[in-house]
């Protein structure tokens, strides 16, 4: 007998229910269920690549342009559209829930190049990958190390990222960097921003990429990245239109701007993570339901028995708070509904950070609820648990999350 997967989503509450955004869902849940879910079952086991068809099929569909304005052919929709349809992707597979978010770095470029490459963003066929992280710089982004020196016509980029997914089918490599030497007592200073266009596929001419062994995240390579001599013309400098060459002094705090670029803006990538890690613990509240009425032990389905039953009302109680909250700051997101008292960026971590830390409860409770069967790869629930497990780390980790939110309600004393 075929598994009947249930649909564990209640209805969007009522202070954001609109027929609009009840016939996304349903269209995001129908795509994720025929088309992704059966080609994740598939390819991650064996770390198989997320296919062309799907991407061109998702471009289509207009995945890619939920947040890029109507002007560049986007759909013009907000933050809370772009979460509802993340969690039905990531119930499926969390690669693909990712992968949407790559057009969004066309929106970074300087106007003239937006103007070009926010359209093929819109449609899928321009998408970005983000080269911050150094092997001694994650959390701490102040003391990156790779270097942009100023030349005749460009800047020369010499140092090495980390953790740079999509790096070789990207069409692009956004990447931070030091335009002035690192200083330990003016560490935010001469942090700049560059775009680094590419052919997918291929990595530019001075960079070389070996991919990083991971345990999940699959469907696509996470890389890391070694600059040697790696010319970009002028033009690669993001402000370079409003800024010029960046070789003035200037200020502090004009010098302070670019690592504010670099670090702000986190609000909605963390919102995007949080609906994510919602999605996988769907995926395995969803599975485990089905799971628990089929599989009999003791001569009934294992889901007569109450401890099974409580573990799954718990687990359900457990994804629908985080939804409430995500649902709750995506919308204040996208009407600004923010003031003196209340801050978008502790409200994104702190969504990030419940909704990471459930997901990994939850698909652990889903794998124990499956037993053996929930360890191989027979079963996505083990995919499920790997990928949430990520949650936690990348768009900052749990740890970073609690000191911004903690800085937020507690400022720290300065040093005496």
């Amino acid at each position: 007998m075929p598994r009947q997967i249930v649909d564990a989503r209640p209805p969007i509450p009522a202070p954001y229910r609109t027929d609009e955004r009840t016939a996304i869902q349903a269209m995001a849940r129908e795509f994720a269920m025929e088309k992704v879910l059966p080609a994740a079952n598939e390819l991650d086991p064996e770390h198989g690549m997320i296919p062309d068809e799907l991407r061109k099929e998702m471009g289509e569909l207009g995945f890619f342009g939920i947040m890029i304005p109507e002007k560049y052919d986007g759909l013009g929709l907000g933050v809370f559209e772009y979460a509802l349809i993340t969690e039905e992707l990531a119930r499926a597979w969390m690669s693909v829930a990712s992968i949407i978010a790559r057009s969004g770095m066309a929106a970074a470029l300087d106007p003239s190049q937006k103007a070009k490459y926010y359209p093929l963003a819109a449609r899928g066929e321009w998408l970005g990958s983000f080269a911050m992280s150094e092997p001694d710089a994650g959390s701490d982004i102040a003391s990156i190390r790779t270097r942009a020196d100023k030349v005749d016509g460009g800047w020369v980029i010499n140092g090495q990222k980390m953790w740079c997914t999509f790096a070789d089918q990207s069409d692009g490599i956004l990447l931070v960097a030091r335009t002035k030497p690192y200083d330990p007592e003016k560490r935010h200073s001469g942090i700049r921003r560059f775009i680094l266009h590419k052919a997918p596929g291929e990595f530019p001419d001075g960079c070389t990429g070996n991919p990083i062994r991971k345990i999940g995240y699959h469907g696509w390579n996470t890389y890391d990245l070694s600059f040697n001599d790696c010319f970009v013309p002028d033009d690669a400098l993001i402000g370079y239109e409003t800024e010029g060459s960046a070789t003035d002094e200037g200020s502090e705090e004009d010098d302070k701007a670019g690592f504010v670029r670099a670090a702000r803006g986190m609000t909605v990538p963390r919102i995007h993570t949080a609906a994510r890690s919602i999605g996988l613990a769907r995926g395995a509240l969803e599975d485990s339901i089905a799971y628990v009425q089929e599989r009999e032990q003791f001569g009934r389905p294992i889901g007569d028995f109450q401890v099974t039953r409580f573990k799954i009302a718990k687990m359900a109680a457990e994804v629908e708070s985080c939804r409430a909250l995500m649902y709750q700051v995506a919308a204040n997101t996208d009407m600004g509904g923010y003031d003196n008292s209340t801050s978008p960026d502790m409200d994104g971590a702190m969504v990030k950070y419940l909704a990471a830390e459930m997901a990994e409860q939850v698909t652990s409770e889903a794998l124990q609820i499956h037993g053996g069967a929930g360890y191989t790869t027979d079963f996505p629930i083990e995919r499920y648990w790997r990928d949430a497990r990520l949650t936690k780390i990348f768009e900052g980790t749990s740890e970073i999350m609690l000191r911004l939110v903690s800085d937020c309600l507690l400022p720290p004393t300065p040093l005496r």
